[in-house]
């Protein structure tokens, strides 16, 4: 099987923001007759502003909590696949604006599908949320996809909240022949070039070494499915593709994480991208590394999660094709380049180069285009 978005019209949410950038990237050298929905880029570093592929699509500005915004550019746009976003993806924020975190992430949500019920061009619709949406008890092994929702901080109960309107509407509305297929996918904490979101780990690694500061990291010890950002985004490309096929079969819940060897502890993440740039450049011979800090306020922030991918790697016949130090060198390469180069072709290049790889260890999927 290929993924087809050859001239189909798809429409991104969230494509100013980190993994919606990059999926717009991936999308547009697919083909496809994109559109984007979504705030403005959070700041001009972003790899949505540095590509300028919001010049290479239909480019539109809104809030999803704008229910009359939302339906007048799905009106407008027709859309046959959709894949949803927009998000307040943080955790801390989450706990000084919680009002606005479920208004985005379970209202805004509730729209989009709202938009999807109305607009019959639609045929598919993958709607991202988070590995935080399950009741995390830190257990030893894997979420399932039918595991309990839950969430201790209003972003994950906001997000498990998402996935029981996504659930409720497809039982709803999207259960008819002809209907959308809508499917939600769950994923954990990517890694990728040009994300600078304030509380996330890589960024403040990458603002550590530009600074010259130690590094200050609240729980090391907290273990995560860290998997860098092409790896759910081909998930997700390949889940729209079946939906397309076989709505019947697969208009359900999906887990995309790494392989065991990428559950890894956050000071193991740090470790690796301070042995990266000490290696290879001359922007970290010196940087005295990472400290531990701590709090007797910090919020609560799970130590323990993981995801299990069975069913996609049985089902869909996904799975992610990177090692840790893989994911670790295509990071911390993008991060040691995009001052001085064309990020719209590094980007194009980092994209090629993971779909080699797919079709070297998976097979073939991918369109054959070589050029940036």
């Amino acid at each position: 099987m290929k993924l087809n978005f050859q001239n189909r019209r798809v429409l991104v949410t969230g494509h100013t923001g980190f993994k919606g950038a990059w999926l717009s990237l991936w999308l547009e050298r697919l083909g496809a007759n994109l559109a984007g929905l979504a705030l403005e880029p959070r700041t001009e570093r972003d790899v949505f502003a540095l590509s300028g592929i919001g010049q290479r699509m239909r480019d539109y500005r809104a809030d999803i909590r704008n229910l009359t915004a939302v339906l007048h550019i799905f009106a407008q746009e027709q859309p046959e696949v959709v894949f949803h976003l927009a998000a307040q993806p943080l955790v801390l924020p989450s706990y000084e604006d919680p009002v606005e975190t479920f208004a985005t992430n379970t209202q805004g949500t509730i729209h989009i599908l709202e938009a999807i019920r109305r607009t019959p061009s639609v045929r598919a619709a993958v709607l991202i949320t988070t590995d935080k949406c399950y009741e995390n008890r830190e257990w030893l092994y894997g979420y399932r996809e039918i595991d309990p929702m839950g969430g201790h901080d209003p972003y994950s109960a906001s997000k498990g909240a998402a996935e029981l309107a996504i659930a409720a509407y497809r039982r709803s509305f999207f259960h008819r022949s002809g209907s959308p297929a809508v499917a939600s996918a769950r994923a954990g904490n990517v890694v990728g070039g040009g994300d600078w979101a304030e509380y996330r780990l890589v960024p403040d690694i990458i603002r550590a070494i530009e600074s010259g500061l130690p590094l200050e990291v609240r729980n090391p010890n907290a273990i995560r499915p860290w998997q860098h950002v092409l790896e759910p985004l081909g998930g997700y490309l390949l889940l729209a593709q079946r939906l397309l096929e076989a709505p019947e079969r697969y208009a359900e819940a999906w887990n995309f994480g790494p392989l065991p060897h990428s559950i890894q502890p956050v000071y193991a993440i740090c470790n690796a991208f301070f042995d990266y740039f000490r290696q290879n450049t001359t922007q970290a011979k010196d940087h005295p590394g990472w400290r531990e800090v701590s709090a007797p306020s910090q919020q609560h922030e799970a130590s323990l999660l993981m995801l299990d991918i069975s069913k996609a790697l049985h089902r869909l016949l996904w799975r992610p094709v990177l090692t840790f130090s893989e994911m670790i060198s295509l990071t911390a390469d993008w991060y040691a380049r995009y001052r001085t180069e064309s990020v719209w072709s590094l980007c194009v290049e980092q994209i090629q180069t993971y779909e080699q790889l797919w079709t070297e260890r998976c097979g073939q999927i991918f369109a054959d285009r070589t050029t940036l």
